[in-house]
């Protein structure tokens, strides 16, 4: 497993590298936003651990530009541990935070379960191509189609985008759809599914404004509509 360890903090990242290594991963460092994303576009990594406060580019515009042309999962590293930053992360296109300073052994922890999520959503590309309405799925590219042109959504996004259209008319609590689309071991907001399912409004609904697939159930939580 190939990761890239962005930080300008030259001896976090040594620190972070070395735990890592020891692991059995293969990592890669840098220490601005701009040279992760060169890196990124470069190098196929299974996962960047992504430090928000940098030099050139910072966390979130990185974010933004590799998402542009990836899935990759990405882990923020913040200092801020406000609700609000991490949810600005999850907007931006991050799969998970954590907060420094931080135990070693809840870095691994993470990291081992993003990959092992990772893997699974990728070699399990189970299903078949689904169209619903103007959208369609295909499991084997993991991408999504609007109108016959294709979307790129990130893993968590397809996934969560997966489920809902494979279970029209079933209502999800936001903590379903976290134990189901993030597993149960994960420990951030519920309100990362208001941003993903957000996000598949602004990238697969004909109208966003006034979303005909990807409804809310008002005090219960999302369903898929088919027209």
């Amino acid at each position: 497993m190939k990761i890239l360890v962005v930080d300008d903090e030259k001896t976090l990242v040594k620190g972070i590298k070395f735990n890592l290594e020891n692991e059995g991963y293969d990592v890669d460092v840098c220490y601005d936003g701009e040279a992760a994303v060169d890196m990124a576009r470069t190098n196929p990594y299974d996962l960047i651990l992504l430090d928000l406060m940098m030099p050139k580019l910072d966390g979130l515009e990185a974010c933004v530009k590799i998402r542009e042309f990836s899935t990759v999962p990405i882990i923020m590293l913040t200092a801020r541990s406000e609700d609000t930053d991490k949810i600005i992360g999850f907007e931006y296109g991050a799969d998970d935070y954590i907060t420094k300073p931080f135990n070693i052994l809840e870095l691994k922890a993470r990291i081992r379960a993003m990959l092992r999520r990772s893997n699974i959503q990728n070699a399990g590309a189970v299903g078949e191509r689904l169209t619903r309405n103007h959208i369609t799925i295909d499991p084997v590219r993991r991408i999504a189609e609007k109108d016959g042109v294709p979307v790129e959504l990130t893993a968590k996004e397809f996934n969560l985008a997966d489920l809902l259209m494979r279970n029209p008319g079933k209502v999800y609590s936001r903590e379903k759809l976290l134990d189901l689309v993030w597993g149960i071991d994960y420990q951030g907001d519920v309100r990362t599914v208001d941003v993903h399912i957000r996000r598949l409004r602004e990238k697969l609904e004909l109208d966003p404004g006034d979303p005909k697939c990807f409804n809310t159930k008002w005090g219960v939580g999302y369903y898929f509509s088919e027209n």
